[in-house]
């Protein structure tokens, strides 16, 4: 048992697993707070659901410009230095939040963590994608997920029980595991940056070194990946609606307080840590952008599924068909940026593909409580399944797009 565990072990660099047992640590802390930020900022100011949403829309929209800056940077100065400043300024913003009396001081704090999370995001896909082969990435990603989500099966069920004595605690909790994730990679961490510079000249020895190739107009003019990045960020729409707005949703009109509602992120992140590997042994058999579809179509109708639940199971069994999609998807859309992404521009693909996640972390808040105020409750949900379903199709078509384009091709060769 003890070799087999050793030989796993042996199959990845040490610096991955540096950061598998950082993402522990830093995930476990953020997690006791996040999932419960709009119940706290709600509580604490006493706005409508609109008004607090905008805080998690105007965190997303400081991330869409983040994650494009973050891959330029990464390209540029290093894996490294972005990960370990996003680590430092996500911890210091969650100490704030918790000194934080005003809605213009949220606003702030909010914002900042919108800047620095996706320096982290983008700079870790990357660091990954530097370290492990292609036949690696889709079970190093996998694991990867499964020890973010290891740590969110602790965080929300614990940071519920805590928020019920007090805010603080969570709010501490979240600051020390970012601080520390953050000196642990400061201190131990090498940069990879130069390994793809390697990588990236024995790709290319003979092409041209024109500046387009090493901006985002060279990405801009993947037709085919931007049609990706629009479709799922679309798509992701219906899920940000879960995480962002299940837990006000349920206590407002079902009165599922913050303790009891912890234990359904972590449902998800436990399905995560034992069904992820069962369900990436599946989808690596299977083209990229139908598993993508699917996953999307398991979004859709995880979302929808909330408009007809009443308590705490009802929420629960949604949560489970919407974790379903996010096991679908999410690694293997990471080793498809991975792979389809030239070395000297991984980190710039990897950026634009975390715009896409931005995008629907901007607009879902806004859709949400726009559907809920304007309308009823139950629209929210409605919308998100109307949503997911049109990213599903999307996608499905997008493949069907790409076999036709490549089947002459074939043909010629």
């Amino acid at each position: 048992m003890f070799s087999k565990i050793k030989l796993f072990y042996n199959q990845y660099p040490r610096q991955y697993w540096l950061m598998i047992m950082g993402i522990v640590i830093s995930t476990a802390g953020g997690s006791m707070v996040w999932p419960f930020i709009l119940i706290y900022v709600s509580e604490k100011l006493s706005l409508p659901l609109s008004a607090v949403a905008a805080l998690i829309s105007a965190n997303a929209a400081t991330g869409l410009f983040s994650s494009l800056l973050a891959g330029t940077l990464a390209d540029k100065i290093g894996r490294k230095v972005v990960m370990v400043l996003s680590l430092a300024m996500t911890g210091a913003a969650y100490f704030f939040l918790m000194k934080a009396n005003t809605y213009a001081e949220f606003m702030t704090l909010m914002i900042l963590i919108g800047l620095s999370n996706p320096l982290y995001q983008v700079g870790a896909d990357a660091m990954l994608a530097d370290m492990l082969p292609s036949e690696q990435r889709t079970d190093g990603y996998a694991i990867n997920r499964i020890a973010h989500n290891a740590a969110f099966a602790l965080g929300p069920a614990l940071g519920g029980f805590l928020a019920a004595v007090s805010y603080n605690l969570a709010f501490y909790a979240a600051t020390s595991g970012f601080l520390i994730y953050s000196l642990l990679l400061f201190i131990l961490a090498k940069e990879t940056l130069h390994h793809a510079h390697q990588v990236a000249a024995e790709e290319r020895p003979h092409a041209e070194t024109h500046a387009n190739q090493n901006s985002y107009l060279h990405i801009l003019k993947d037709q085919s990946y931007m049609a990706f990045v629009l479709l799922t960020g679309l798509g992701l729409t219906a899920p940000t609606l879960i995480w962002v707005l299940m837990p006000v949703y349920a206590k407002t009109n079902y009165n599922v307080t913050e303790a009891l509602y912890g234990w359904i992120p972590t449902a998800n992140a436990l399905m995560c840590v034992f069904v992820q590997f069962s369900v990436t042994r599946i989808t690596r058999k299977y083209n990229t952008l139908p598993v993508v579809a699917v996953g999307m179509l398991l979004y859709a109708i995880g979302v929808g599924s909330v408009a007809l639940m009443t308590d705490f199971w009802g929420f629960l069994l949604s949560m489970i068909i919407l974790t379903f999609g996010e096991l679908t998807i999410v690694p293997t859309a990471s080793k498809y940026v991975a792979d389809i992404s030239p070395a000297h521009l991984r980190g710039r693909y990897m950026s634009v593909y975390w715009f896409g996640w931005g995008l629907a972390r901007t607009f879902a808040p806004l859709l949400g409580g726009y559907l809920n105020d304007a309308f009823f409750p139950q629209a929210i949900w409605i919308g998100g399944l109307l949503i997911g379903l049109i990213s599903s199709t999307g996608l499905f078509a997008l493949y069907n797009f790409s076999k036709i384009k490549i089947a002459p091709l074939l043909t010629d060769g």
